[in-house]
């Protein structure tokens, strides 16, 4: 978000904003509640859940360091959030309240450029994980969330640690659990990943880029 703010504009962001920090496991916010305030994660991860049908709590999106959540909030007419964000890890973020977010959004115009294009890319994302959806083979999903996951937690090399759970997996590719269960057992017979409770490590990630069909 800093890319686009000259410094006089980044000190008026940040004397807005407020230090908060969450132990893993704290929920930040609930889907449902006012919409009160956006985040920047400053550190640490946290995940983006969705309540399902049956009641369950499906996990959206994993977001990082440098990553904003509950603006859509903020910009939408009904004004509560649209999903629960937890702490995966201890977590700091800077938060910033509805009026002064509003304000800040009249007053410095590049905020509103960044907030557009944060959308577009995040439907673009969108976009593509529907098509994968419809086109790409399961396995190859999984796998492709795997080598975003990697990315997200310090890189694609051998022993990048991925400390989720395989009901996570499923919320995130769209998949049923015992079918995430199936590839990641798989792929671990094939020396690509090495399975553990709530955890998989990329043994091999060149392999794992074969199994994704990704050419790169």
């Amino acid at each position: 978000m800093s890319e686009n703010l000259s410094a006089s504009e980044l000190q008026r962001v940040f004397g807005l904003a407020r230090r908060r920090r969450y132990p893993a496991g704290e929920a930040i916010m609930h889907e449902g509640d006012p919409a009160d305030s956006v985040h920047v994660i400053v550190k640490g991860r946290v995940a983006s859940l969705v309540n399902s049908r049956l009641g369950q709590h499906l996990t959206f999106s994993i977001m990082g360091e440098g990553e904003l959540f509950g603006e859509l909030a903020l910009l939408s007419t009904e004004g509560q959030r649209s999903a629960t964000i937890r702490a995966l890890e201890a977590t700091e973020t800077l938060r910033v309240g509805r009026e002064d977010f509003q304000r800040l959004r009249l007053q410095t115009p590049e905020v509103s450029e960044i907030l557009i294009q944060l959308l577009v890319r995040r439907v673009l994302r969108l976009s593509q994980h529907l098509r994968e959806a419809l086109h790409v083979p399961v396995e190859a999903r999984i796998c492709r969330r795997l080598l975003e996951l990697a990315a997200l937690y310090g890189s694609s090399a051998p022993g990048t640690v991925i400390p989720l759970s395989q009901d996570d997996l499923a919320g995130l590719t769209g998949a049923a659990r015992a079918t995430v269960n199936r590839v990641l057992r798989e792929e671990e017979r094939r020396g690509v990943v090495a399975l553990r409770r709530r955890r998989v490590t990329i043994v091999d990630p060149g392999g794992l880029r074969r199994r994704a069909q990704i050419d790169y």
